[in-house]
């Protein structure tokens, strides 16, 4: 997600609507941004938070240093191809991927409700133990705090992590110039899929599962390579489009992608076809999308399909600079429409 604070709303806020406050609770569409320049950006002016990317990038004694937090909510807490517990590991080392930063360690706050079964916590905690090691993090403090039954909706999790920066570039949105390529990691929009595959009770053709992974192995592999990274963003709540759109507006360019190119398997489209749902939209957990120099776009596709995690690694599109923050999207049939944010969120409870 972007370095944006998520806090609970536990008082009245006059100068937002209530009806905002209810809705923007997915964190990638219009009304979250809306939320977070009248409330967020205005209490809290930090040259860190006007980055407007994954995590804040601090020095420290002379170390680069990455620092960021998010929360998981998601629903139900177990989904084909992951939980809450890996997803919450995963999803903050690819926050600090993002940021061009080796992760290191991470923190963990559980928000339990009272009567969620001791198995299910253990279950969780196996699988962040898991996910840790695969990711070569350590988790190294935390908290618990038990709410009363009905008020928690069985367990939260908070994360926080610190990473280090062993480099000296600067992968930030502001970073991106006319002329960039834009490549994706691989297919899209299969976490989502997933999750309401089991909320809902659905069975389609072929089984759909997350791709929840961590991504700081597929990073280091372009940073090791040489390539001229300028942005990395992993795709979550409000999925490519909102990606492309935060860093359209943050970086003052304009982009420009084409469906045909854009990799989704068949049996997501078939099911977002059937939801009515635009696969652009729909939440990943185990892919990025990178902005890179146009003489290294080739180089770096290699090196990314190089690697397990990104097998389906493909260039979709490039940056101009005319219209700064607009993305546009070439359909498969070659008419040009802008690819928006969406005013609330396909899918809330996802991440």
């Amino acid at each position: 997600m972007p370095n944006c604070p998520e806090f609970a709303l536990h008082c009245p806020l006059p100068v937002v609507d209530h009806e905002v406050v209810q809705m923007a609770h997915g964190g990638g569409g219009r009304l979250m941004q809306q939320l977070l320049e009248r409330i967020f950006f205005r209490a809290f002016d930090d040259p860190a938070l006007g980055e407007r990317h994954d995590g804040a990038r601090l020095e420290v004694g002379g170390v680069r240093l990455a620092f960021t937090t998010d929360s998981y909510v998601v629903r139900p807490l177990f989904f084909p191809g992951g939980d809450i517990g890996s997803l919450a590991v995963n999803g903050t080392v690819n926050d600090l991927a993002m940021c061009g930063a080796r992760p290191r360690w991470l923190s963990a706050g559980f928000i339990i409700e009272e009567g969620l079964p001791i198995e299910t916590l253990e279950r969780v905690a196996a699988s962040m133990r898991v996910a840790a090691a695969a990711a070569g993090v350590a988790l190294v403090t935390g908290d618990t705090k038990v709410v009363d039954k009905g008020k928690g909706d069985g367990l939260f999790i908070n994360t926080a992590g610190i990473g280090v920066i062993e480099h000296e570039r600067v992968i930030t949105p502001r970073s991106v110039r006319p002329g960039d390529a834009v490549l994706v990691s691989g297919d899209l929009g299969r976490h989502g899929m997933a999750i309401m595959s089991v909320r809902e009770g659905l069975e389609f053709e072929g089984a759909i599962t997350s791709d929840c992974a961590p991504l700081h192995g597929l990073v280091q592999a372009l940073l090791g390579g040489g390539v001229a990274v300028h942005c990395l963003r992993d795709l979550t709540r409000g999925g490519l489009a909102a990606a492309l759109n935060e860093i359209a507006e943050a970086g003052g360019v304009s982009i420009h992608i084409r469906e045909a190119a854009v990799p989704v398997e068949e049996t997501v489209r078939g099911a977002c076809e059937i939801l009515g749902m635009d696969p652009l939209y729909v939440a990943n957990e185990g892919r990025l999308v990178a902005f890179v120099a146009a003489e290294d776009a080739a180089r770096a596709l290699a090196l990314v399909r190089g690697r397990p995690e990104g097998a389906g690694a493909a260039l979709i599109g490039g940056v101009g600079g005319e219209a700064p923050g607009l993305v546009t999207l070439e359909s498969v049939i070659g008419v040009k429409r802008v690819l928006d944010l969406l005013s609330g969120e396909q899918l809330p409870r996802i991440c």
